[in-house]
């Protein structure tokens, strides 16, 4: 009789374990998940710091593109498609890392250019010095 007391006891306890850890399970789903803040936030500083660099001016079509997939990950955080979300904000930092390095680029080309043609009077100023007339 004991032992009978003590078998339906065990089987209660591991029932209500069960029970416990699909209530745990089901709970765990149902939460929504949190929105991508890191992923959101570095694509945010990353568009800042392309418009601070004038990306505007020498890569507008790339700023323009980190723009509009940071809204749509602010959009897919809105309808709690978290995953859509991490996604696009990490495409709206790339595209605004490229927009800084494109910028980058188109300012140390002018700065070339200006060097080439500084060299280029340099050269003609020397040469009529040396050139007697």
């Amino acid at each position: 009789m004991k032992m009978h007391v003590i078998r339906r006891a065990a089987e209660r306890i591991g029932l209500f374990t069960i029970l416990f850890l699909a209530t745990l399970t089901l709970a765990a789903c149902a939460s929504a998940p949190l929105p991508p803040t890191e992923s959101l936030n570095m694509a945010r500083d990353a568009i800042t710091s392309a418009e601070q660099a004038e990306a505007r001016r020498y890569a507008a079509a790339e700023l323009e593109e980190a723009n509009r997939h940071l809204v749509a990950a602010n959009e897919a955080v809105a309808a709690e498609r978290m995953t859509e979300a991490d996604r696009l904000a990490k495409q709206a930092r790339i595209a605004a890392e490229l927009a800084i390095a494109r910028t980058e680029a188109a300012k140390a080309a002018e700065i070339n250019r200006e060097m080439e043609r500084g060299a280029e009077a340099l050269d003609e100023e020397m040469q009529r010095q040396g050139d007697p007339q």
